[in-house]
């Protein structure tokens, strides 16, 4: 098979080059963690609740080694002194009560520990999805342009659920686990030294192995991170493009995608359980064998009358009740190592600053006539920084009751020229103002408002026709609902169907033509009544008569505001009072229909070609001039 076809896999990966590599240098680790953790805060109370009931479990958890240690003190005193009488046994009966009140309390407070830290995780993680999804609201089309969703999507589900997971288990375990041990420790130094080092022998090896293990984890699970991010590209576009892999019967090519992208996923998966495993085993070898030397010293102790059984129990019972924890520990260091490497993939989205914003002092938009102006305006879609310029020197004015046609090759400018004026991208040269304001004053809202702008690409919500049409105003009366669907001329077909505006739409508006998903664009278009309305080419899928009616419509509204229309073909800016002509970011001519016809230039070459039918309105014309010539 050619390279230029081979399945997607980890070394030539398309989308390898947007994401940036996320292995997680030892030093910023803690600075992630600590910040997964200051996350926990927010919520002080329930942090709290969760903090202290597991405090709480692991002190009554610690009470129960000296209580058995007691309680083997005690038998074996009844068992050596056979006269002691009631009081021996009646003592050993309050310990075994001890001993199962400190259990019940011990776990009473494990399950409101469970319930308080689930109760925490689960609030921090809406919090979290919350402000991720409103991050991306903000960030602006020049970052949404080089990201792909599907890197998105798996950041704001799964990695989103690793921090979330590390505050609703691994933080409690952790807080037990430190207590066990510092607390633990001071109890065993207490009673005997030597004793509580050989309890604890095993700790510093497995504070090492943890680290280590940590290390590779956070790799391990950046790396599967970023091939899940692959995988759900890879369903995502699959979806999207159902109909065309049916046409082009493309199914066993794009499960080739799917199943290399997937293997590459499990054996990141595995080689992460490899890791985890054998750190385990070795980690639960060290503690087996500190227990052996435990018991081998503490019986030579015991033997020789240095300590008593019942003190070696205590030991025993301790080195028992931390193996629980000790079990746990990979739990927790690959929850830590999850959160830490999912942290940082979803701060890195909360903390971008959009590149389109208000700035500190904008103002909102003061109502006026509605007149647009463009003064000198250039753009690169690179910032202007070395990348060829999409527009040159452009300035055009459009006041209430105008109509400006804008025409020209693909590629030309046309649709850059409507997504500057909601400010989607700010202009690198010269300024944009409406009503004498420049727009990077405004607040976006307030200017996005005042622009209507209905686009070449449309996108329909899987809800109702009307909810479509209401989207930009959701609060607006029905009959200006209507009187936009009518003016879109697609009234008559929604009320002829059984749900009438009650309609589902489908998802990408399935349900519907090419022709009435671009009418009912149009129509959501024309609800908010904005001071400014451009329309992108969305003529392109009607008929040329119900082009004619749209635009006798539309005369209504639109004799009171400022329309820019957009478009291939030329008989949808006929009518226009000025046509502007570009060509690679330039404006090679203008006038109106008349005076561009008699001008005899490229657009009169243009018009000829389409009128007769020998080019195609959406053809890139400017290949062919050599022909028109």
């Amino acid at each position: 098979m050619s390279p230029l076809f081979r399945p997607l896999s980890a070394t030539d990966d398309p989308a390898r080059d947007l994401l940036r590599r996320l292995d997680i240098e030892p030093r910023e680790a803690p600075a992630v963690l600590w910040r997964v953790v200051r996350l926990a805060f927010r919520y002080r109370r329930r942090f709290a609740i969760a903090a202290i009931t597991s405090l709480g479990a692991a002190f009554f958890n610690l009470l129960t080694p000296g209580l058995l240690g007691r309680a083997v003190d005690q038998t074996h005193h009844l068992l050596v002194s056979p006269d002691a009488g009631g009081g021996a046994l009646g003592a050993l009966g309050w310990t075994g009560a001890l001993v199962l009140g400190a259990s019940v309390l011990r776990g009473a407070l494990q399950m409101a520990s469970g319930y308080a830290s689930e109760h925490l995780g689960q609030s921090v993680g809406r919090d979290l999805r919350v402000g991720f999804f409103e991050k991306l609201q903000r960030l602006g089309f020049d970052y949404h342009d080089r990201v792909h969703s599907g890197d998105l999507i798996t950041r704001g589900m799964l990695d989103l659920e690793g921090v979330r997971g590390f505050i609703e288990n691994g933080l409690q375990r952790l807080i037990s686990l430190v207590l066990l041990l510092s607390v633990g420790s001071a109890i065993l130094f207490a009673e005997d030294p030597l004793m509580a080092a050989l309890t604890l022998s095993f700790v510093p090896f497995v504070a090492w192995r943890a680290a280590n293990m940590g290390l590779r984890l956070r790799v391990a699970w950046t790396r599967l991170q970023e091939r899940l991010a692959v995988l759900t590209r890879v369903m995502e576009e699959n979806l999207q493009a159902a109909r065309l892999v049916r046409a082009f019967a493309s199914a066993q090519f794009e499960m080739a995608k799917f199943d290399v992208t997937g293997r590459e996923a499990l054996a990141l998966a595995n080689q992460r359980i490899v890791t985890r495993s054998r750190s385990m085993a070795t980690i639960h070898s060290s503690y087996y064998l500190a227990m052996a030397l435990l018991l081998w010293v503490g019986g030579q102790r015991v033997q020789a009358g240095v300590i008593s059984i019942g003190q070696l129990t205590q030991f025993l019972a301790f080195m028992t009740i931390l193996q629980l924890p000790v079990r746990q520990i990979g739990m927790i260091v690959n929850s830590s190592a999850r959160a830490i490497s999912s942290g940082k993939r979803v701060f890195e989205i909360l903390d971008l600053e959009p590149a389109i914003r208000d700035a500190p002092d904008a103002q909102p938009l003061v109502k006026g006539p509605g007149i647009l102006r463009f003064d000198n305006v250039c753009f690169s879609y690179a910032g202007g920084d070395g990348a060829p310029p999409a527009l040159h020197d452009i300035s055009f004015t459009v006041g209430p009751g105008q109509t400006l046609g804008i025409v020209g090759p693909s590629g030309s400018g046309k649709s850059t020229i409507a997504q500057l004026i909601p400010r989607f991208y700010d202009v690198t040269g010269g300024r944009i103002t409406l009503d004498g304001q420049d727009v990077r004053s405004l607040q976006l809202a307030s200017l996005r408002k005042a622009v209507g702008l209905v686009q070449q690409d449309i996108f329909l919500f899987d809800d109702s026709l009307a909810r479509n049409i209401a989207y930009a105003a959701p609060e607006t009366e029905e009959s200006d609902l209507l009187d936009a669907a009518a003016a879109a001329q697609i009234h008559d077909f929604i009320t002829a169907l059984p749900g009438g505006y009650a309609s589902p739409a489908g998802e990408r508006g399935s349900s519907l033509s090419g022709g009435q998903r671009q009418r009912i664009a149009i129509a959501r278009g024309l609800v908010p009544q904005p001071a400014v309305l451009i329309f992108d080419d969305v003529t392109s899928a009607i008929d040329a008569g119900t082009v004619q009616q749209l635009r006798a419509a539309l005369q209504t509204v639109t004799d009171d505001r400022a329309t820019i229309i957009i478009a291939h073909h030329l008989g949808s800016v006929i009518h226009a009072d000025e046509i502007i002509v570009l060509e690679k970011g330039y404006i090679a001519e203008r006038g109106t229909h008349a005076a561009l016809l008699a001008a005899r230039g490229y657009y009169a070459r243009l018009f000829a070609l389409q009128k007769s039918g020998a080019v195609d309105a959406r053809e890139d014309v400017a290949d062919r001039r050599q022909e028109v010539a």
